[in-house]
């Protein structure tokens, strides 16, 4: 079972489903979606369309490079079957998608950090403009001017003998 990637995307495909389109020079392109398909037909660049892979390894919002891509190749050399091969393969294979799972979880961590600090230095900038907004509890307590005066208020309702003939 070959698993296919897409041309747009870069996401899996898997036999049976998706799209192929071969071009008159016989390359063949292979879309995950009918999504991806439109998009190649209207001549849109992966690379500029946001939710690709291509774009957001672009603007560094995934991982470009880590050792555990190199895995990951298509290698076109058939192996003879050898029992213990695949056995070694398969706890590899485990070990390789622990250690890719910890180092996008410490890239996403550190791109969170940044944003951390940007906004964190943002907020500093705003209060700094507006510090005459923000009076300091202390203050409203020594300085009653700072305060708006408390006015009691009385309210009546003066009854009238329409009102109290309705009420009856």
């Amino acid at each position: 079972m070959r698993l296919e990637k897409c041309w747009f995307c870069s996401s899996t495909v898997y036999p049976g489903h998706g799209i192929q389109f071969v071009r008159n020079d016989a390359k063949i392109f292979r879309f995950c979606r009918s999504k991806c398909h439109k998009n190649f037909k209207m001549k849109r660049n992966p690379r500029k369309v946001k939710w690709t892979k291509a774009y957001r390894r672009l603007h560094g919002k995934d991982m470009t490079q880590d050792t555990t891509f190199e895995f990951e190749r298509k290698r076109n050399r058939p192996e003879r079957y050898d029992r213990n091969l695949a056995e070694n393969t398969l706890k590899a294979i485990k070990k390789i998608d622990k250690v890719r799972s910890d180092r996008a979880a410490s890239h996403i961590e550190k791109r969170l950090k940044v944003r951390k600090g940007k906004e964190r230095r943002e907020a500093q900038k705003e209060l700094e403009q507006s510090i005459h907004l923000v009076k300091a509890p202390q203050a409203l307590r020594e300085d009653q001017s700072l305060t708006l005066p408390k006015i009691k208020v009385q309210v009546s309702q003066p009854r009238s003998d329409q009102n109290q003939a309705m009420e009856e």
